[in-house]
């Protein structure tokens, strides 16, 4: 489902100083990417979306082009490049809109590392896993995605009935995923250490036929592939992320670009808010934009819509703080090579 992506075609884009640099930290974040990558969203025909239309966006001057990186998992920066408003907005000052997908959010983080894209949205792990690898990343607006929008499941016919009974399981999830972090919270939560289940590492597609076919005990996975496990597959939720993982989402800008174009991500985050605002009041309308791309039922995908949350909100405290776990936990089972501090990659763009 995701559009291949070409590592040697991408090194030759980027500027010729920025290759050594982007070469040496690459392989680590590709690897953890592709276990990363989250539900293959996609853009769609613009009709068949409604989104709000309207340019209500700050005034901006002397705005050159904006790159924006993305992947078809990450349904608002989608929509957004398929409506087209980002660009009306800053057409009056001479403003445009260059778009580079990814298939994940590692890759996408290296590409702003060297210079090649100046924004972008990732869930929790990648922006961690940046920040260890010596990547500058910059916080700028999280989204709320939802806790009840992940979940560790079983078979409905599995003895195990609660997270104690994980013990000596073997357990499916992706690697350095906000899923990983779940099971760890999860199995702390139980009294039990993660070293008490066999982790299996597997994408999404994998660890569904693992799961399917009996070569795991338990499936810890986001939506919409915890909806399609539910209908298609029968699965029994055990314990889903409220109160042990908060399950968000992150848009991030290159240092660069909020020193020189303040007012240039002021518009472009008024536009993601105003696509946000309408993905969280339509669940059936953006059900029917991801469905054609993912292969998925659209009632099926509505059903995940509806248990996730939108937003486009500053950072807080508490957040950061939340944040912060994550990067502590995945530290402490060597997923991070380092301890990093959130807060030093948080810029107050909101």
């Amino acid at each position: 489902m995701f559009t291949q992506f070409n590592v040697r075609s991408f090194f030759q884009t980027l500027p010729k100083r920025f290759r050594q640099q982007a070469k040496k930290s690459f392989t680590f974040l590709f690897t953890i990417g592709l276990s990363l990558s989250l539900v293959a969203a996609c853009s769609s025909n613009p009709s068949t979306t409604s989104a709000p239309s309207g340019n209500t966006a700050s005034p901006v001057a002397n705005v050159g082009a904006i790159r924006i990186g993305y992947q078809k998992a990450a349904t608002i920066l989608s929509l957004l490049k398929s409506r087209g408003e980002l660009e009306k907005a800053l057409a009056g000052a001479g403003g445009s809109v260059a778009w580079t997908e990814f298939p994940a959010g590692p890759p996408m983080l290296e590409a702003m590392n060297a210079g090649a894209i100046d924004f972008g949205y990732t869930g929790e792990s990648p922006p961690i896993i940046a920040q260890a690898a010596g990547t500058p990343v910059r916080y700028v607006a999280y989204d709320p995605w939802s806790p009840k929008a992940e979940a560790i499941v079983v078979r409905k016919d599995s003895p195990i009935q609660k997270i104690q009974d994980l013990k000596g399981k073997k357990v499916a999830f992706a690697k350095g995923s906000n899923t990983n972090y779940l099971v760890i919270s999860a199995l702390q939560s139980a009294g039990l250490s993660y070293s008490d289940i066999t982790p299996a590492f597997l994408t999404p597609a994998d660890a569904r036929a693992a799961f399917e076919g009996g070569n795991v005990d338990a499936w810890a996975i986001w939506d919409p592939y915890l909806a399609v496990a539910e209908e298609s597959a029968g699965a029994r939720i055990i314990q889903d992320a409220t109160g042990l993982a908060p399950n968000r989402g992150y848009y991030l800008a290159a240092q660069s670009f909020i020193e020189k174009q303040p007012q240039a991500l002021k518009t472009l985050l008024e536009q993601v808010k105003k696509v946000s605002d309408f993905a969280k009041s339509n669940p059936a309308e953006v059900a029917k934009f991801l469905s054609p791309e993912l292969g998925i039922d659209a009632a099926i995908l509505e059903k995940a819509e509806k248990r996730r949350e939108y937003g486009v909100l500053p950072l807080t405290n508490e957040v950061i703080t939340k944040q912060q776990a994550i990067a502590d936990a995945f530290h402490d089972i060597k997923l991070i090579p380092k301890k990093i501090a959130v807060k030093e990659a948080v810029s107050n763009a909101l």
